[in-house]
């Protein structure tokens, strides 16, 4: 028995020992942003909040990025390296203009009376305003000067197809790093009946990737697991709402009745589908914690996607929200920035005609 005894230590010696030398599986960091028009303003708080506490910008903490619709010009500009500070500052400064509400008061209240007049037979808000603030941040910079991996979904009507726009991560990924990312954020919030659809300059007609995919956590998942090829037990994600409305539905709703709330149903199941999803291919809760979803409660239609007067309180509602949760937060995703990314197929070369 002693002899017995004697090997059952030796063997768990030699497996304690080899636990000790086994490389630490490498841990893989998403961040994961909802559409939402101006209550963007939220998780855009947040993140500047949580930066502030930070030594480098925030996206540099992140191994993959997917934003959708007003998520998705947050994503794009934090995987090219922007702080979220400046993002922040673009929804206080530009988001009155971009929604028609920077005049005064009476200004204001007439011109939302003809935008709600036009709205019954067209796009209430122009993108022209849009356009030129996503120009003043993006400039002429592409998808492929991401230091990020990014994923930004918009939607194919004509094809009725999704469109994701990715940097080049894989090597057949070839085409979406030329496009410059003024164009992806265009196409990705261009939402239905508030801004005209998108055409690419390839005369691609597309529209808000909300409306498939408002919620982009779980195809962020699935492309870290089924294209990048990353262990499930690696990934953390970090999944950022645009606040979550409380509102209930009469068993016998019609038309008229469910109203407005159509919209909302739709993208709440779509939403609560997503983080299902993403909880079973991590093996969140029952296997260990991977999915941290931020997000906030308020009343039905207290806080609308185009409405610039709620921005102070968005954004104090962020501030706290971030202040609260980074002691939880910063183990996971902010003790030091992920390894450099370096695309595949590089702009690089093709700038030194290569």
């Amino acid at each position: 028995m002693e002899a017995v005894r004697r090997i059952e230590d030796d063997v768990q010696a030699m497996s304690s020992s080899a636990a000790d030398q086994a490389p630490q599986r490498q841990r893989r960091r998403l961040l994961c942003i909802d559409g939402g028009g101006i209550l963007g303003t939220f998780p855009a708080a947040f993140l500047a909040e949580l930066e502030r506490r930070l030594d480098n910008p925030i996206g540099s903490y992140f191994d993959l990025i997917a934003g959708t619709s007003t998520g998705g010009i947050i994503a794009i500009a934090l995987a090219l390296g922007h702080r979220a500070a400046e993002i922040l500052d673009l929804y206080e400064s530009r988001g009155p203009e971009i929604f028609g509400q920077d005049g005064d008061t009476l200004f204001n209240r007439v011109t939302e009376c003809l935008r709600i007049l036009r709205w019954l037979y067209r796009n209430k808000h122009d993108s022209d305003a849009l356009r030129a603030a996503l120009r003043g941040v993006f400039g002429d910079k592409r998808i492929g000067d991401a230091r990020t991996r990014l994923l930004i979904p918009a939607w194919n009507p004509v094809a009725q197809s999704v469109y994701i726009y990715k940097t080049a991560h894989h090597p057949r990924l070839e085409t979406d790093y030329r496009t410059s990312a003024v164009d992806a954020a265009l196409a990705t919030s261009a939402a239905p009946t508030y801004f005209r659809q998108h055409i690419t300059g390839r005369g691609v007609g597309l529209l808000d990737g909300g409306v498939w995919a408002n919620n982009p956590t779980a195809i962020a998942t699935v492309e870290a697991l089924a294209v990048l090829g990353w262990p499930r037990e690696s990934l953390h994600v970090l999944s950022l709402g645009c606040l979550e409305e409380t509102y209930s539905i009469s068993k016998r709703s019609g038309l008229g009745t469910l109203g407005a709330k159509v919209v909302k149903l739709f993208m709440d199941g779509q939403s609560h589908g997503a983080m299902g999803i993403t909880k079973l291919l991590t093996g969140h809760e029952h296997e260990r914690t991977a999915l941290y979803r931020i997000n906030h409660t308020v009343p039905y239609n207290a806080y609308r996607m185009d409405d610039s007067r709620v921005i102070q309180d968005l954004k104090g509602l962020g501030h706290s929200k971030g202040r609260d949760r980074m002691p939880v937060l910063k183990p996971v995703f902010f003790d030091r920035p992920v390894d450099e990314f370096t695309p595949i197929h590089q702009l690089a070369e093709e700038r030194d005609g290569n």
